[in-house]
């Protein structure tokens, strides 16, 4: 029997593909959600911040009807007008520069070093940067005056006190804003420079400090612009003699009532703090360049106060100038306002606090502090709301990544036109809700409501900047992966942006509350006679003469800064471990 061949094999059939899973592409739901998104936060600030500061600028460049730009000219012809002008500029800078020079060795110790207190002192360096801007008046007039322990210095009402207030909100600003690339920073650039030969000062010089430019212009950007629109610190230390574009805005329009003035000079203003913005703007984009492209890991080292035998450690100049900043500066006023605020005129006790549930000597107030601290209770929360909702539909919306160039554009303004609240007198705008939201159906003049509104607009862009950075974070390859495994948009955006989101939140609530709580330049101008808030009693008190007034205010003070540094370090427990802006 022959072998017979095997027979041929038939072709395997080819096994059919694996259905792919497709990537969702944007529906028109996801389209309509991410338009609303913009849209609400958009309604709210052209509504509560845009018509009504283009109608109080408008009624000082509209004479019957008809632009007359001439106020313009006659203002701007006026001596006072440009020694304003000059003085704003002249404070700002020269608080902004110190600020810089006291606030990067702090930065240095307390993010490139490790010690034991380092996260308890980080949080303590960040209460006065929200305290309200009345309670640090009080504090440093409180030390400055004549019998004050530094009294016979004579700096009560001078250029150098205000600046030394300046530099008392904002430097915790700076050394939060480098100290958060610096912790990052690869030390091994540095170090071979060092074993190169380079001394510890040139080795930072040529080293460490081009990689800190970003973090340090952006700082001293946004230091500018505080200081150019602090209100009530100004109003409070410098009086008619060093006042800023701010208070005299404040000036022209309660005691002059000339709004042509007050409209040009708000312009000035917005034009003076707009490049600063500008600056701000671009020096943010390449600080957050940077922190991404830094290891997360930090790379802080123990703190070395002594080297070897009896030479001091290469640490011991920062550390220094850190201590002396924080003792001198930072303990020394809210220290001496908490010892005048025990003692009342009777003598050492709680005799000011008692009188906190009165109406003050001779009736100065119409309610009590306790009532006022109450009504602040109330509009901070509102506010809070407010500004948290709107502020983080922005940052949502913000920090997106088109792959279009007109749609990067398009966010980009978006980003500038949230922060322009930050660059207009909270004076204008309170004076300006005056003026527009009086008649049907937004007439909130006699509504509780007014406050809330008005603070949340100054939070808005806190609340953007403190969250902003963290969602940026967010690698967007993961938001692709979870798309292409068939992930919602929704979906996406609770799992892959909500845990980021939550750990950006705590801070913003507690920045949010804390600036809605201690505003002063608007509320001034809205809150009704019958419901004060705190920071308008302390304002009150100050005013009007008598130890038994001016006792309360510093007590009053106190509470204040009480519930403001209360709530945040309760904001810094929440806020996780990666830092905002702020």
């Amino acid at each position: 029997m022959l072998d017979q061949a095997p027979a041929p094999l038939a072709p395997a059939r080819p096994a059919p593909p694996a259905p792919r899973r497709r990537r969702r592409g944007p529906g028109a739901g996801t389209a309509l959600a991410w338009v609303l998104a913009a849209g609400v936060p958009l309604a709210f600030l052209s509504v509560f911040f845009l018509w009504p500061v283009a109608t109080m600028v408008g009624r000082g460049f509209l004479t019957d009807g008809a632009l007359d730009l001439s106020g313009i000219a006659e203002v701007l012809d006026r001596p006072r007008t440009w020694r304003v002008i000059g003085v704003t500029v002249g404070q700002s800078l020269t608080a902004t520069a110190v600020s810089l020079l006291l606030g990067v060795p702090g930065a240095y110790v307390l993010y490139r070093c490790r010690f034991r207190g380092r996260r308890l002192l980080r949080g303590f360096i960040t209460v006065p940067f929200v305290l309200p801007t009345v309670v640090v008046g009080v504090a440093f007039r409180a030390l400055l005056v004549e019998t004050g322990p530094l009294g016979s210095l004579g700096l009560d009402g001078t250029f150098a006190a205000v600046v030394a207030a300046l530099v008392f909100f904002n430097y915790a600003l700076v050394v939060r804003t480098v100290g958060s690339l610096w912790e990052r920073l690869d030390p091994r650039a540095e170090e071979a420079a060092r074993a190169l030969g380079a001394s510890p000062w040139r080795a930072f010089r040529t080293v460490t400090l081009p990689a800190l430019a970003p973090a340090v212009v952006s700082a001293g950007a946004v230091v500018f612009l505080f200081c150019a629109t602090s209100f009530g610190v100004v109003l409070t230390m410098g009086g008619m003699r060093y006042g800023t574009i701010e208070t005299e805005v404040w000036i022209q329009t309660t005691q002059f009532l000339d709004l042509r003035a007050a409209a040009v000079l708000s312009v000035l203003q917005l034009v003076v703090v707009g490049s600063a913005l500008l600056l701000a703007g671009r020096a943010r984009r390449r600080y957050d360049r940077s922190l991404r492209l830094r290891t997360d890991r930090s790379t802080a080292r123990p703190l070395r106060l002594r080297g070897p035998g009896l030479r001091p450690g290469p640490d011991l100049p920062a550390a220094a100038v850190t201590a002396a900043t924080v003792l001198g500066l930072l303990v020394t006023p809210l220290a001496y306002l908490l010892v005048g605020s025990l003692h009342a005129p009777e003598g050492w006790g709680l005799g000011n606090y008692r009188r906190l549930a009165t109406t003050g000597g001779s009736n100065t107030l119409t309610v009590t502090v306790w009532e006022a601290a109450a009504n602040s209770l109330r509009a901070a929360v509102d506010a809070t709301l407010l500004a948290v909702v709107v502020g983080t539909l922005v940052a949502l919306v913000v920090s997106r990544r088109p792959r279009s160039a007109g749609g990067r554009r398009a966010l980009g303004v978006l980003d500038a036109v949230f922060m322009l609240p930050l660059g207009v007198s909270a004076v204008t705008v309170g004076f300006g809700f005056l003026i527009t939201l009086d008649s049907p159906p937004l007439d909130l003049r006699g509504s509780p409501l007014i406050v809330p509104v008005a603070q949340a607009v100054v939070a808005v862009p806190i609340v953007v900047r403190t969250v902003l950075p963290v969602l940026r974070a967010v690698d967007p390859r993961l938001r692709e992966a979870a798309a292409v495994l068939g992930a919602a948009p929704g979906r996406v955006l609770a799992t892959v942006d909500g845990p980021f989101l939550a750990r950006g939140l705590g801070l913003a609530v507690g920045f949010a509350f804390a600036v809605s709580l201690g505003e002063f330049g608007a509320t001034a101008f809205l809150a009704r006679p019958q419901a004060p808030t705190l920071p308008v009693v302390i304002f009150r008190l100050i005013g009007r003469p008598g130890a038994e007034n001016y006792g309360m205010a510093l007590a009053a003070s106190v509470v204040l800064a009480v519930l403001t540094a209360t709530v945040m370090m309760l904001a810094e427990r929440l806020r996780g471990d990666r830092m905002g802006t702020w």
